[in-house]
């Protein structure tokens, strides 16, 4: 069985799967209704904003190589910060690879972990 960290952390491994592949099902099913994205511009996307920018070619995901995770756990609530290496092209930016920093916030639902919040810096 697996501890929650390693539940959190295989959640983050699984949306970037799902954000290379385009799977709107994984990506619906993983944020939780409340999930907001704040990318390092400031600009602001709800949850749905994000899954159709992602579904309409805006954000393109083409690889992530994953260096670092950290997850704190505090009950029903958890953070996630995590370094990856992604292949990207981005609001018809050319592709490029970027050292991307996402801080997530969770929340356990019924024994699942849902993210609710992230926001994108580099490293």
């Amino acid at each position: 069985m697996m501890t929650d960290e390693e539940k959190i952390v295989k959640l983050y491994k699984e949306m970037y799967a799902a954000m290379i592949n385009k799977d709107r099902a994984k990506l619906e099913r993983i944020h939780d209704e409340t999930f907001a994205l704040i990318h390092m511009t400031g600009m602001k996307q709800s949850k749905d904003e994000y899954i159709a920018a992602i579904m309409n070619g805006t954000l393109n995901y083409y690889s992530a190589v994953h260096e670092e995770t950290k997850v704190a756990i505090d009950g029903n609530s958890a953070s996630l910060t995590g370094k990856s290496k992604v292949a990207a092209a981005v609001f018809g930016g050319g592709k490029s690879t970027w050292r991307l920093r996402l801080d997530f916030e969770l929340i356990r639902e019924n024994g699942e972990w849902y993210f609710t919040l992230a926001r994108a810096s580099t490293y």
